[in-house]
């Protein structure tokens, strides 16, 4: 493994763990408790299996920070090994879990009022929680989680309107841990019964070699063009990252593949690393699986996942259309040349050979489609894929690579699941106190009830939090506290979320956490900060986006709700507004753009996405002098 390689690995497993380093006895202990883990959330899926909540809860957590201590290592300097500490920590997470399940109804029945017992292991939970998410993400998270459990403690001691009237431990730790409000709320609930099934789903495919049929695939796909190089690292992203779910996995995985593509096309170190950045953003954000947050979506709208898709299927295609009409305006810039494929074979080719590997990604529409539950829908995708893996020899699930699947998808979502563990206990802070109002209200007081501006506040504070935690605890938070404010000056629920979603995710690209560009640049050689730079300018147009589902009742037509007329015409327009968008971003259209020209693209392109005839009106007009000024200059 080279040295860039190296280091995009190091990026992968601060977000996936470290098991893939561990050698020997620790190597096979880990390997059966993860393959454990895998066979009983399978099992507890399975049709007509009835596994109580609280039971697969408590199980759920407690297998997930067994895996957290021994992948993840106190230090760096414990790196590849497990010390004596972590089988106690082990040992202490199974002890709360045994614990908590023989409690049985009359534990539920003194949550308010819990024994000596009771608080004794409710602390031992909350800190192992702590303690697991300190390894998984930083010290960032658990000190966010600190100051949310001091607030419940503390908070008779703050003025208003910040104040309360105070817990004692007690109270604080039985709603944490005895109830589900806490620990074991909704995002463990989202965690335990699909996150895992689907990470599960992702490890199958990409065990049995889903992931290189996809990239030769996307390159045969995408042809000899001058900008078929970059156009097939964005859609192997989309298509991989369908499978994964992981942006920064997607990232390495393709950065590794079309990076010396896109070398040879002519593309810069930065300007490369943005784009497969972004290309692993977008994993994230496309159905049919989408990241974690997309799951905690359905949960707090209670609604179905299908719903979820149906509301990301046009900001998706928004994202990926200003993705490839930037390339083309990269091919053009950078002078990029046609590059050879090593690969051999058109696409027709490759789709006949390993076709079979979509199969499953379009059971889980299919089931979704007629009404089946998207944890029914993925255990069936996982069936499909165990059998289809077995039509050619090399990509055939034996019981060795079935094993390995079965380890992979525990461990790949171990990160996941113990941030939502520790997001939980925010949440559980949240409900207590009052705060997510007590919050929403000084938001539209600031703003003075205008919608923009609470929008514009709500989007800062969303971004702000996703700087220091990772996306799936970014949307937590801000669902319960900044989600609110939105309703609160008349947007849709639904909107609110689908607002919050999409700038938690623009942590994947944001710095300290900027994990994707980070994992990028390790691979491309370019520098880390500019790198990020060239992920914002590929991703900035399509973030506009969100904004137009909260500011005009006309926008939620991008979230397909409304007249199919009302739709659209907001697709439209708004397809308009991301091109203007993104041809400012890249300072360029048939040639590099003059100041007022870039200035003229991007004020047309923002009044464009604004849903409303006038602003519509305007912006296409502006955009139409600009183009053709630019035109006249350069014909």
């Amino acid at each position: 493994m080279s040295e860039s390689q190296a280091g995009a690995q190091r990026l992968v497993e601060e977000e996936e763990g470290a098991a893939a380093s561990l050698t020997g006895w620790a190597w096979w202990a880990v390997a059966a408790l993860a393959i454990l883990t895998s066979l009983f959330h399978l099992y507890a899926a399975a049709p007509d299996v009835v596994v109580s909540a609280p039971v697969l809860r408590t199980v759920h957590v407690g297998l997930i920070l067994s895996l957290c201590f021994l992948t993840f290592p106190f230090s760096s300097r414990y790196h590849g090994r497990i010390a004596w500490w972590d089988w106690i920590l082990m040992g202490a997470s199974v002890g709360v879990a045994a614990y908590l399940m023989a409690g049985g109804d009359a534990l539920y029945d003194r949550a308010t009022s819990p024994t000596r017992a009771d608080l004794i292991v409710g602390v031992i939970a909350i800190g192992l929680v702590l303690e697991a998410v300190r390894r998984a993400s930083g010290w960032i998270m658990p000190t966010v989680v600190g100051a949310f459990l001091a607030y419940a403690l503390f908070g008779a001691y703050l003025p208003a309107p910040w104040g309360h009237r105070g817990y004692e431990v007690g109270r604080i730790v039985g709603h944490m841990v005895i109830t589900l409000e806490g620990i074991y709320g909704s995002a463990v609930a989202v965690s335990s019964t699909l996150i895992i099934l689907f990470t599960i789903f992702g490890a199958f495919l990409a065990t049995s070699g889903a992931g290189r049929f996809f990239i030769d695939f996307s390159i045969a796909a995408m042809g000899r063009s001058r900008n078929a190089a970059a156009r097939s690292a964005v859609m192997s992203s989309f298509l991989l990252g369908a499978a994964s779910g992981s942006g920064v996995a997607t990232t390495v995985t393709i950065g590794s593949v079309a990076h010396p593509m896109l070398s040879k096309a002519g593309y810069p170190k930065d300007p490369a690393g943005g784009l497969l950045s972004a290309g692993g953003l977008g994993a994230i954000l496309c159905p049919p699986i989408m990241g974690a947050a997309a799951f905690l979506i359905a949960e707090y709208l209670n609604v179905p996942y299908l719903e979820v898709l149906r509301m990301a299927v046009l900001p998706a295609c928004l994202y990926y259309l200003s993705l490839f009409y930037m390339v083309g305006i990269d091919g053009r810039r950078f002078g990029s040349s046609t590059v050879q494929a090593e690969s051999t074979g058109s696409a027709w080719y490759h789709l006949g050979q390993h076709g079979y590997y979509f199969l499953p990604l379009i059971a889980i529409v299919a089931m979704l489609l007629v009404g089946r539950s998207a944890s029914m829908a993925v255990f069936w995708a996982i069936l499909v894929a165990y059998a289809v893996s077995f039509i050619r020899p090399e990509s055939r699930l034996n019981p060795p690579r079935l094993g390995r699947a079965l380890a992979a998808g525990s461990t790949g979502v171990v990160n996941v699941a113990v941030t939502c563990a520790a997001a939980g206990i925010i949440v559980g802070v949240v409900t207590l106190t009052g705060l997510g109002q007590k919050f929403s209200s000084i938001v539209v007081g600031y703003a003075g009830g205008s919608l923009f501006l609470t929008a514009t506040y709500t989007a800062l504070v969303v971004w702000v939090v996703g700087l220091a935690v990772p996306v799936t605890a970014s949307y937590i938070i801000c669902a319960v506290i900044a989600a609110p404010a939105l309703e609160q000056v008349g947007v849709p629920k639904y909107a609110a979320h689908m607002f919050i979603f999409y700038y938690a995710v623009l942590s994947e690209v944001s710095p300290p956490t900027a994990l994707s560009p980070f994992a990028a640049a390790a691979i491309t050689g370019g520098n880390p900060y500019r790198t990020t730079l060239q992920a914002w300018k590929y991703t900035l147009p399509a973030f506009i986006v969100p904004f137009m589902f909260v500011l005009s009742p006309e926008g939620t037509g991008l979230l397909l709700k409304g007249s199919p007329a009302s739709i659209a015409l907001t697709t439209a327009t708004a397809a308009i507004g991301i091109i203007g968008l993104a041809a400012g971003a890249q300072n360029w259209l048939r040639q590099e753009t003059l100041l007022h020209e870039r200035i003229m693209l991007v004020v047309g392109g923002l009044l464009l996405t604004y849903p409303g005839l006038t602003t519509d009106a305007a912006g296409f007009v502006i955009m139409f002098v600009a183009g053709g000024l630019h035109w006249l200059r350069t014909r």
